[in-house]
């Protein structure tokens, strides 16, 4: 949101034209001085959001592979949220800066003024909508179980007993929980996945409780992984999160569903998830 100031030459002309009228002999007419042209205004979006400034502050947990992650050769977070928060920004005019935070941070992290939205693969649920405003979904994924592949794990059933690994605060540590108390097995929590695939790989976790497309990557960089689809009446489904009555989620939405309907989401779907049979 842009602010307009008198610039320092407008404002020393105005103040040079006061200085000769006061300094005239006394019946002497003032000079005639032309009025200054009207200077061209730039063209206000009503749109427009109510984000600080220029910039609006976007908080992920980049861990979160294709969804957000950190590119090692040059630092920068990438990826498919990355993606669309970058376009949605331009097009409502607006620079992007980024914060990482761990994901069960970051509700928190944007209620405390540090964000403007939550972008990060997160799923809008009863609890959560308690304190934020969601966007619409834009992208719907299942949940999988990940484990070695000598530990002989193909079912549920089979966790009986067993730790299972999920990430604090995703809405997968919810599912495991819920599963554990009807199958039987152990939860344990950590920040980010991979501390989660480490604990895994080092046989401290007998398997993991993941979104598919995260656990897509790493079954191609980590050999000796197995993994099967949870069964699921409902998809886990993907949005943005705003502070409680922000403005940004009415031209949010409607800059989701033009990619939506443009075809731009499918091809970062493409893109980054790497759907094409």
């Amino acid at each position: 949101m842009k602010k307009y100031k008198w610039s320092v030459a407008g404002l020393t002309a105005v103040l040079s034209v006061g200085l000769l009228a006061g300094c005239g002999a006394e019946g002497d007419a003032p000079p005639e001085v032309e009025a200054p042209a009207d200077e061209p205004t730039e063209e206000v979006d009503e749109n427009a959001t109510t984000g600080d400034g220029d910039t609006l502050i976007m908080a992920t947990s980049a861990d979160y592979p294709p969804y957000e992650s950190v590119e090692l050769e040059t630092g920068e977070i990438v990826g498919f949220d990355i993606d669309i928060a970058e376009h949605i920004a331009s097009e409502l005019g607006y620079e992007l800066e980024i914060e990482d935070v761990d994901f069960n941070g970051l509700i928190p992290a944007m209620e405390a003024g540090r964000a403007d939205f939550v972008l990060a693969g997160m799923t809008p649920t009863p609890e959560r909508e308690e304190n934020v405003d969601f966007s619409d979904i834009y992208y719907e994924a299942t949940n999988l179980i990940v484990t070695k592949e000598d530990a002989e794990i193909s079912s549920l059933e089979d966790l009986d007993g067993l730790t299972v690994g999920v990430q604090l605060g995703s809405i997968q540590e919810g599912e495991a929980e819920d599963l554990a108390e009807e199958i039987g097995f152990e939860v344990e929590k950590r920040d980010r996945i991979p501390e989660l695939i480490q604990e895994l790989l080092a046989g401290r976790l007998d398997a993991i409780l993941m979104e598919d497309t995260v656990a897509d990557g790493y079954m191609e960089s980590q050999s000796g992984l197995a993994q099967f689809e949870v069964p699921s009446e409902e998809l886990a489904g993907s949005a943005i999160a705003f502070p409680k009555g922000s403005e940004l989620r009415e031209p949010f939405n409607e800059k989701l569903n033009e990619m939506i309907d443009s075809g731009l989401m499918d091809e970062l779907i493409i893109k980054w998830f790497d759907t094409e049979e």
